[in-house]
């Protein structure tokens, strides 16, 4: 039987927010109906808004989250009622050509709920939901695949570890999965966002000796000072390529992380990389950028041009893993929470996004 839940919708391209009532079915075989707890307010959840993912209209928004398993259908035995979860928007299937090669990080066959969540009342009552990222959590409960379900150390705090769902995962990873950030290396990582400053953490933790944060924000710079930079270029006023080069014995550095997604800052991190360096995309770019460089920099540099999807993350690995390091103090995901709202404040948190006001606003619900 289905029950009715708040929630938080985008009805249309570019109107505001909406907390209205919605229809959460029963779990279906291989699905889970997740009670949640905390989520993350993050810029995914703006760009659907904006029309800027696709205009599969009205969506319901939010997918950074952490809750406790409320029911699950048949056939599931990873979770059960009661456990405290991350929620992932990557369930692997176990079956495609990816997780055949033993790369399941890479499922090229993803699943989400098949069930629609439903709008409750009005004209469109009935009218099918689209979930962010296939999660849909700003909202009193969600029906999630059973998959997306993460179980992990219930004593952790539900803000901090919920950011793991995205953001937070996402920068990580994109240091210590895709760059291969190890012991002794030196990373820049320009954009110091929550993406940017998760990836110097990750490069700190991994043991890089030289991490160059960037960004045009002197705030944020500062900010990524306390998550491991151990030097910041403010590219308002400084040459970014020459600053990296500078730091780096005039070599540049052995990963360069992009968290922004212009091609500008991505050919600063292309040409700010040491020869056989890495440069690692992460920042998300929409569909009308492009970026031109010369082929024979690209053959004479050697090295690798990678793009980093969700941190290139295994969550069952990753998830229990990264909490653990929360846990002993050695990864600190608190300092991503800026402040705890309610289900009513998302819109004004997308202004304050804008604005650079807050590293992260979560919502708990």
């Amino acid at each position: 039987m289905s029950q009715t839940v708040k929630a938080v919708i985008a009805r249309s391209e570019g109107a505001d927010v909406e907390l209205v009532d919605i229809l959460v079915p029963d779990p279906g075989p291989g699905e889970a109906v997740v009670k949640v707890q905390s989520c993350g307010v993050c810029h995914t959840d703006l760009h659907y808004r904006e029309g800027g993912i696709n205009d599969e209209f009205p969506f319901l928004l939010g997918h950074e989250a952490a809750g406790h398993v409320e029911a699950v259908g048949e056939g599931v035995t990873d979770v059960a009622p009661g456990d405290f979860v991350i929620l992932n928007w990557r369930a692997v299937c176990g079956q495609c050509r990816a997780c055949a090669k033993g790369e399941p990080q890479y499922c090229f066959d993803t699943h989400n709920a098949t069930q629609a969540m439903t709008l409750a009342d009005g004209d469109m009552a009935g009218t099918p939901l689209t979930p962010a990222l296939g999660i849909g959590a700003f909202a009193e409960k969600t029906l999630v695949a059973a998959g997306q379900c993460t179980k992990v150390d219930p004593s952790a705090d539900a803000a901090a570890v919920g950011l793991l769902g995205c953001g937070v995962m996402a920068g990580y990873g994109a240091a210590v999965n895709t760059g291969g950030v190890t012991r002794g290396d030196s990373i820049a990582v320009i954009g110091c966002g929550g993406v940017g400053d998760a990836a110097i953490a990750g490069a700190h933790i991994a043991g890089a000796t030289t991490i160059i944060a960037v960004d045009t924000d002197p705030r944020k710079l500062e900010i990524a000072k306390g998550f491991g930079a151990t030097h910041v270029v403010d590219a308002s006023s400084e040459d970014t390529v020459e600053r990296i080069r500078e730091l780096t014995g005039g070599f540049g550095a052995d990963v360069v992380v992009e968290a922004v997604g212009l091609p500008q800052t991505y050919e600063q991190a292309f040409y700010a990389r040491d020869l056989a360096g890495t440069v690692v995309l992460v920042g998300v770019p929409t569909p009308e950028k492009e970026v031109t460089l010369p082929m024979i920099e690209i053959f004479g540099r050697g090295g690798s041009l990678k793009s980093s999807w969700y941190g290139d993350c295994l969550p069952s690995r990753d998830f229990p893993m990264l909490v653990d390091l929360y846990q002993q103090g050695r990864f600190d995901l608190d300092a991503f929470v800026t402040e705890r709202i309610g289900l009513g404040d998302v819109e004004s948190a997308f202004d304050k996004m804008h604005s650079g006001d807050v590293l992260r606003s979560v919502v708990m619900v």
